[in-house]
């Protein structure tokens, strides 16, 4: 099990994606409309620090957000925040600050910060915009994220099904009539970034391919005006491995995940996994405090959140099981079967104190490592032993991981 938290800030800065030494064509190709603008453009740019190490027991902390907001803020607000990223910022007068480059200094120059802990950076997650992100990774991987919507129709059926058994198995969504979705999808690129230009991918290159393939799918019956899809399961599993397919005749494509709702997806891997997502929420309330603690060392620690009288949050969480694809159905998982188990698991704690009204943190603090760590089993069991990845949103700023680690596998995603 590989367990992470991740750490969200936010920057206001100006960059320009321009290398003087070529011509205007050239910047256009590999940087698209961000190399236009002598004096720099604007950037809200939203970063994620991801740290992975060992849980202290006594805290049930891995690390102090508090600790990791205030040394990270403390560079930013230094290097980064309210600059010109192209002359107030080196080594971008020398390299251009494009979202590979940016996020790659940007781990490294975190990295030292905490030198001293045993929980460290493996990652750093930037958002230049909310249809683009870059991520990279302490072993020096890179992706590039890059979102795109389409809206289309469909029967939710497979042909290798009779009618009676599309009806069983996905309800009213394999009526005749069809019905329609506003599709999200992010295809995650990755490879080696190119030492002149900073990019894995040129905009020209990514723009295109990906622009070809949401043409192809916006604004059609999926069932009747695709070619490629005929003969196919119209599922969400079946078209997030179909856009995968599809995307890697011309680029570097690690991943595709695909939002039929906003709180569904599936997502296909290029290895050939895939993978089924489902997020829910619950109300709890409760209080950060260590019976292993001294009430002077509770304070210390936890701050605010040691207040006698508790606090709380709507905690938000995202479950996403993996497993075979199931080739006559073109389905991966029961949506139904899925949607239930995370409602039950949670269930016991919605509109609760963890503290005072569960026995599941008896003698230990209700810390986000704590509540993903004793979830992940009461999901588990209930999703046939195929949980994949766990995700704890205490906070829009404050996440919580728990997966299954591979030797392949991301330690973001």
């Amino acid at each position: 099990m590989y367990l992470t938290i991740s750490k969200r800030f936010e920057i206001s800065s100006s960059a320009r994606l321009f290398r003087p030494a070529w011509d205007e064509s050239r910047n256009r190709t590999v940087y698209g409309p961000a190399c236009q603008g002598k004096y720099g453009h604007g950037y809200n740019y939203i970063i994620h620090f991801i740290f992975n190490g060992p849980v202290d027991e006594r805290t049930g902390m891995m690390l102090n957000v508090t600790f990791i907001k205030e040394r990270v803020m403390a560079l930013l607000a230094e290097r980064y925040d309210h600059k010109f990223l192209n002359m107030d910022t080196p080594p971008y007068n020398d390299i251009v600050p494009t979202p590979e480059n940016l996020a790659l200094r940007l781990l490294e120059e975190v990295k030292p910060l905490f030198d001293d802990q045993r929980a460290n950076p493996v990652a750093c997650h930037l958002h230049d915009s909310l249809d683009s992100s870059t991520t990279a990774f302490a072993d020096g991987r890179v992706e590039r994220e890059l979102w795109y919507e389409f809206s289309a129709a469909r029967r939710t059926c497979s042909p290798h099904l009779s009618d009676e058994e599309n009806r069983q198995l996905f309800g009213i969504a394999s009526e005749l009539s069809g019905h329609g979705h506003n599709y999200r999808m992010k295809v995650t690129l990755t490879g080696d970034v190119d030492p002149e230009s900073g990019v894995l991918v040129p905009y020209e290159t990514w723009h295109r391919a990906i622009g070809d393939v949401r043409t192809e799918l916006d604004h059609k019956n999926l069932n009747t005006d695709v070619p490629g899809l005929r003969g196919l399961p119209i599922t969400t599993e079946s078209l997030a491995r179909y856009i995968c397919r599809k995307l890697q005749a011309d680029l570097p494509v690690d991943r595709v995940k695909l939002f039929e709702l906003r709180n569904f997806f599936s997502e296909y891997l290029s290895e050939g996994r895939s993978l089924l997502g489902i997020e829910d929420s619950f109300h709890a309330a409760h209080r950060l405090h260590s019976p292993h603690l001294t009430d002077k060392e509770n304070f210390e620690v936890y701050g605010k959140c040691n207040n006698l009288n508790g606090h709380g949050h709507q905690y938000r969480v995202e479950a996403t099981v993996g497993g075979p694809y199931d080739e006559r159905t073109g389905t991966l998982y029961d949506f139904v079967v899925m949607t239930d188990a995370i409602k039950s698991a949670i269930k016991p704690w919605n509109y609760k104190h963890l503290g005072l009204e569960t026995d599941d943190f008896t003698g230990k603090p209700t810390t986000g490592e704590n509540i993903v760590t004793c979830l992940w089993p009461k999901l588990d069991n209930k999703l046939d032993y195929r949980l994949h990845r766990l995700r704890l949103w205490e906070t829009p700023n404050n996440r919580f991981a728990l997966r299954r680690k591979t030797n392949s596998q991301s330690t973001t995603e």
